[in-house]
């Protein structure tokens, strides 16, 4: 049966004084202190502040669309009741705002990093992501990751001017290292962030030291990994890899998706209101590291997964990579490379001192690949390489049924 924890009746007293008094926490990040690259351009309005803006910018971004046919956990499932990612960077958005709320945060800047966070993700998730990256390393010697290609998206391939408090959140999202207490630390201005991205293309342990300057940049980060824990197991289950949320056992903070974000919401709540600082206490989190490792070792690292896309969409994707980069070094300007990525770039390209073409060719292959979806990366190889192995197999909507 499931458990749905409240908050303390002290606590919920103290939220209903503040209230009614006015005098609940204010810990938000302001508007008028955000600096973005160009501060001549978007400036905020009484109507539209400086991170609606950003959220505008990012919702009308050319490749904010592609959300809606990238991997989450499963690929190779025709089944629309399984998440992409264009349902999760909104479940991530929701549960970080109710958060938020209480805490007396932002929600423009929760919603603007929340909706941005993914937006540099590869097709096929983290598996796609990491294929990505070795290929990319093996050629250059650095590093593709997705928050940090979150960041070239929003800020390189396509300059939006986003503001620097909602770029620094995107980076720092890192939703697969957990944390028990989340405490900004401040990111002074562009210089600084420029470095810190470029630490990370060249040493990807530089990742793990991310830390969001933010406390909304904070409560998105704890936020991705709630949004994920509980629907990864319901999407297990869809997808017929578990029987049911209960097979893979019960922690400390639940079972079902709704018990879990629940259960999480309150813990933080409880332990932030108030406080400058994101926390949840010691049993939660070591809840939240159990459910977690269990997603890992029962249904992530599951056999029958990583068998299946190391199979198939490691050489589609180390094969595509060499003939793309072929391509664009020998000028073939019908190549898709050109005609559905650069040419694309290029019409909706912002004021920049680079035209993007003069970017170096790898960079440019791993713009492109990274901005595919599921489908159509399947169907690219198809086209380049017809006939050709490896092949994806798709779970059908009827294989189930005999007539």
């Amino acid at each position: 049966m499931p458990k749905y924890e409240k908050l303390s009746p002290e606590l919920t007293e103290r939220i209903r004084e503040d209230i009614a008094h006015g005098t609940r926490p204010d810990f938000a990040s302001r508007g008028a202190d955000a600096v973005r690259r160009n501060p001549l351009y978007d400036r905020e309005s009484v109507w539209r502040p400086a991170y609606v803006r950003d959220v505008d910018k990012i919702m009308h971004s050319p490749y904010y669309n592609r959300y809606t046919d990238k991997t989450q956990v499963f690929s190779f499932y025709k089944n629309d009741d399984i998440t992409r990612r264009a349902l999760h960077v909104q479940l991530v958005s929701r549960i970080a705002r109710s958060i938020g709320s209480v805490l007396g945060l932002n929600l423009d800047l929760i919603e603007a990093i929340a909706l941005g966070h993914d937006i540099g993700h590869t097709p096929f998730g983290h598996a796609g992501e990491r294929y990505l990256s070795e290929v990319y390393h093996a050629e250059t010697g650095r590093y593709f990751n997705h928050n940090v290609h979150s960041v070239r998206v929003l800020d390189g391939i396509f300059p939006l001017n986003i503001t620097l408090d909602t770029l620094d959140g995107i980076i720092a999202h890192n939703g697969e290292f957990e944390m028990h207490e989340y405490r900004p630390e401040k990111m002074p201005d562009f210089e600084t962030f420029d470095r810190v991205v470029e630490s990370c293309y060249v040493d990807e342990k530089n990742i793990l030291k991310l830390i969001p300057s933010t406390l909304e940049g904070c409560v998105v980060r704890v936020s991705d990994i709630i949004a994920y824990l509980g629907k990864d197991r319901q999407d297990a289950m869809r997808a017929k890899l578990i029987s049911s949320d209960e097979a893979l056992g019960a922690s400390g903070i639940g079972t079902i998706n709704a018990e879990i974000i629940n259960n999480l919401e309150v813990n933080i709540i409880e332990h932030s209101y108030g406080k400058p600082y994101i926390l949840m206490d010691e049993e939660h989190y070591a809840g939240l590291k159990e459910a977690k490792k269990t997603n890992y070792e029962q249904i992530y690292h599951m056999e029958n997964i990583t068998h299946v896309l190391d199979g198939t969409v490691k050489p589609m994707m180390q094969k595509l990579y060499y003939h793309l980069l072929d391509d664009l070094k020998k000028g073939k300007k019908n190549s898709p490379i050109f005609k559905h990525h650069i040419d694309f770039v290029m019409q909706n390209h912002y004021a920049s001192d680079t035209p993007y073409i003069e970017n170096e060719p790898n960079r440019i292959v791993v713009d492109y690949m990274a901005s595919m979806t599921d489908d159509y990366c399947a169907e690219l190889y198809e086209f380049l390489f017809p006939g050709s192995e490896p092949k994806i197999h798709y779970h059908g909507y009827f294989e189930d049924i005999i007539l």
